[in-house]
């Protein structure tokens, strides 16, 4: 199964859409235990512009991270709080 082919109940996204995007969600939606990060909670590594600044050293649950259809779901929402806020939905979590 192709990971970036959005289930039933979700529409389409584009296929084009491969790679990491940069939008921070992966970084501050789920719990990474490895760095002792809450749900929900924007990893303390995350900068402003939601790049990773330990990214060279992160931990191998992150380096092993790949995006899927759930990128192009929240990417493109207009603040990290949006992406975190659509990627808890999708998933079914709460804070």
């Amino acid at each position: 199964m192709d990971r970036f082919t959005a289930p039933p109940d979700y529409p389409p996204r584009s296929q084009s859409i491969r790679d990491c995007t940069g939008c921070g969600a992966c970084c501050a939606a789920p719990d990474i235990h490895a760095l002792d990060k809450p749900l929900g909670v924007a990893c303390v590594h995350l900068d402003t512009d939601c790049r990773c600044q330990i990214y060279a050293s992160r931990p191998p649950v992150c380096q092993n991270y790949q995006p899927d259809w759930v990128c192009g779901e929240v990417a493109f929402l207009p603040t990290l709080e949006a992406r975190v806020g659509r990627f808890l939905e999708i998933y079914g979590l709460d804070t």
